[in-house]
C-alpha cells in the first residue's frame, strides 16, 4: 500500500502558531534584557494599578487640583471609561479566551510580583483599564491626556516586564480599553461633540488688557479669590475689587456707573446679581467662573479666565435672555428678581439651604448628597395652583432656556436666547425620591404619571402659602401668594468667544 499523505495543517492554525511564537520570542526578549531603572519602579507601578486604584487616585487629583471644569470632566470620563472596559474584560474577555499565564522561568525573581494573578492571561485587564482611562481623559482634555498617557503606557509595559502577560495580551487589552472609551463617547458625547450654543452676536467694546473693565469678586465664593489672582495677571489694566457677600450689591452698582464693561468673579448666585445690575445699566458683562457651580458660564462655553480674556480683547459678545419672576396681578408687593439658570419651588429650595449649611464643613458635592437625603426623607408636597390647576407638587422647575440631554444625564442649554422657559413638574404622591429619579431619567418627557414637561413663555403660580421658599440660581428667598414668571428676551450682553 502506498504511504498515507499527512493531512495539511489549516492556514488558521499555522497563523496561530506563528503568532504565538512571535509572542513568546518578544516575551523572552523582554525577560532576558536588562532595563536600567525599571527594576524598582515597574513592579510597584503594576501593583498600584490593581483594582484601578492608581486611576481613581489620578482622577481625584485631577478633579481637586485641576482647577477647571475641563479637568473635572476629563477625570469623570476617564473613570467611566475604565468602568466600561473593566466590565467588558471581566464579563466577556477573560471567559472567551482561556489562555494560561506565561512561565516565569526566564523572568528574574526581583521583577516578579509577590502575588501572582490567578485569572486567565488574555486579555490584560490592567492594560485595558490604563488605556481606557487615558483615552477617556484625552477625549475631554488633550493636555491632561498627554500627562496621563506615559503613566498608562508604563502600566501596560509593566505587565510584560513582571512576567504576568504576553505582549499580545497587553496589546489586546489596550485595544479593548481604547474601544471602551470611544463606545462611551458614542453614548455620552464629549463637550466638543455637542452642537455650538445658539449665540446671537452682540456689539461690545474691545478692552485689551482689561482697559476700562471693573471686576467685582465675591471673596467667599468657591475659588473666586484664586481666580481673581489669575484675572489680575491676565488683565493688568482692569480694576479688580474683592468684597464680602453683604457688600456685593452696592459694589456692583458703583462699579457699573464708572466702567465700559462690568466683570464678575464668583458662582451662579454672584453672577445673577451682576447680570441684573449690568442689564439695568446697559453695560456688557464679563463672567469669570469662580464658584462651586458655574452653570451659566459653562453653558456659554466659558470655562477659564483665558476664555473671557480672549473675548474681551476682541470685543466678541453674545446676547442672552434674562429670566424674571415677580408678583402676579393679585399679589402686589411680593417677591421679584431675575434668574440666569433656573427658578424652582418645592424640594429644591430646601435642598439648596441644607447644602449651603453643610458645604463649608464637608465640601460642595458631599453636602449636596447629604442635603438630598435629608430633604427627601422629611419633605411634604407643596400645594400650589399652576396655570389654573391646583395640585400637590414635589418640584416645580422653570429653566431659562431649554435644557438638552447629554447621554443619559441632564445636560446643558444649547441656546440661551431662545425666548422659552423649560417647565418641569414632578407631581405629589408617595415616595418623592423615586418620583424625582423617574423624572430625571425621563428627561424632557411631555407626559408621564409622575412628571410633566412643557415649553412656555410665561408661568402663572397662585395659591401659595405666604413665605413659601423658592430658589433661583442657587439662592433661596420666600414668596408671597402669587408669582408670575416670564423672560426678558436678549436683555443681557455677555462677553464670549465665538469660536470655542
Amino acid at each position: 500500500m502506498p504511504p498515507s499523505t499527512p493531512s495539511p495543517v489549516p492556514s488558521s492554525a499555522r497563523l496561530r502558531t506563528w503568532l504565538h511564537q512571535c509572542d513568546l520570542a518578544v516575551f523572552q526578549s523582554v525577560a532576558s534584557r536588562d532595563w536600567p531603572g525599571a527594576g524598582p519602579l515597574l513592579p510597584r507601578l503594576s501593583r498600584s494599578a490593581n483594582h484601578g486604584l492608581l486611576w481613581f487616585g489620578a482622577a481625584a487629583g485631577m478633579a481637586a487640583f485641576g482647577s477647571s471644569a475641563r479637568a473635572r470632566r476629563a477625570a469623570m470620563r476617564g473613570v467611566a471609561s475604565l468602568a466600561v472596559a473593566s466590565t467588558a474584560i471581566n464579563t466577556i474577555g477573560k471567559g472567551a479566551v482561556r489562555r494560561r499565564r506565561p512561565m516565569l522561568d526566564a523572568v528574574p525573581v526581583i521583577r516578579r510580583l509577590k502575588r501572582q494573578p490567578i485569572t486567565t492571561s488574555f486579555p490584560s485587564g490592567h492594560a485595558a483599564s490604563a488605556a481606557a482611562f487615558a483615552t477617556g481623559v484625552a477625549l475631554e482634555s488633550k493636555g491632561w491626556g498627554a500627562a496621563v498617557a506615559p503613566l498608562a503606557v508604563a502600566v501596560a509595559a509593566s505587565r510584560v516586564y513582571t512576567g504576568v502577560h504576553y505582549p499580545s495580551d497587553v496589546l489586546a487589552g489596550a485595544a479593548l480599553g481604547i474601544g471602551a472609551a470611544f463606545a462611551l463617547r458614542g453614548v455620552v458625547p464629549t463637550r466638543g461633540q455637542l452642537p455650538a450654543p445658539g449665540r446671537p452676536p452682540a456689539e461690545a467694546p474691545a478692552l485689551p488688557a482689561g482697559q476700562d473693565l471693573v471686576v467685582v469678586v465675591n471673596r467667599e465664593s468657591g475659588t473666586a479669590t484664586a481666580t481673581a489672582a489669575l484675572v489680575r495677571d491676565a488683565l493688568p489694566r482692569a480694576e479688580v475689587l474683592e468684597c464680602p457677600p453683604e457688600e456685593l450689591s452696592a459694589t456692583l452698582e458703583k462699579a457699573a456707573g464708572r466702567c465700559r464693561a462690568l466683570g464678575v468673579c464668583g458662582g451662579d448666585g454672584t453672577v445673577n446679581q451682576a447680570a441684573a445690575v449690568a442689564a439695568t445699566h446697559g453695560v456688557p458683562l464679563a463672567v469669570f467662573p469662580g464658584g462651586t457651580l458655574n452653570h451659566f458660564a459653562y453653558d456659554l462655553g466659558i470655562e477659564t479666565v483665558h476664555d473671557t480674556c480672549t473675548a474681551l480683547a476682541s470685543g466678541e459678545a453674545v446676547r442672552v435672555d434674562l429670566g424674571r419672576f415677580r408678583p402676579g396681578p393679585q399679589g402686589p408687593g411680593g417677591a421679584h428678581g431675575y434668574f440666569l439658570n433656573a427658578f424652582s419651588l418645592g424640594v429644591y429650595p430646601e435642598l439648596v439651604r441644607n447644602r449651603e449649611h453643610w458645604a463649608p464643613r464637608i465640601g460642595g458635592w458631599p453636602a449636596g448628597v447629604l442635603a438630598a437625603f435629608d430633604v427627601l426623607r422629611g419633605q411634604r408636597p407643596l400645594e400650589a395652583e399652576v396655570e389654573g390647576r391646583r395640585r400637590p407638587l414635589w418640584l416645580l422647575f422653570v429653566g431659562n432656556g431649554l435644557f438638552q440631554r447629554v447621554g443619559p444625564a441632564p445636560g446643558r442649554r444649547h441656546n440661551l436666547a431662545d425666548g422659552l422657559l423649560d417647565v418641569r413638574v414632578v407631581h405629589g404622591g408617595r415616595t418623592p425620591g423615586l418620583r424625582l429619579l423617574a423624572a430625571a431619567i425621563a428627561g424632557p418627557l411631555t407626559r408621564s404619571p409622575v412628571h410633566a414637561a412643557e415649553r412656555r413663555r410665561r408661568v402663572h403660580i397662585s395659591g401659595l402659602a405666604p413665605g413659601t421658599p423658592y430658589a433661583y440660581d442657587g439662592e433661596v428667598a420666600h414668596s408671597g401668594a402669587e408669582l408670575l414668571i416670564d423672560k426678558m428676551p436678549e436683555a443681557l450682553t455677555v462677553y464670549c468667544p465665538m469660536a470655542i
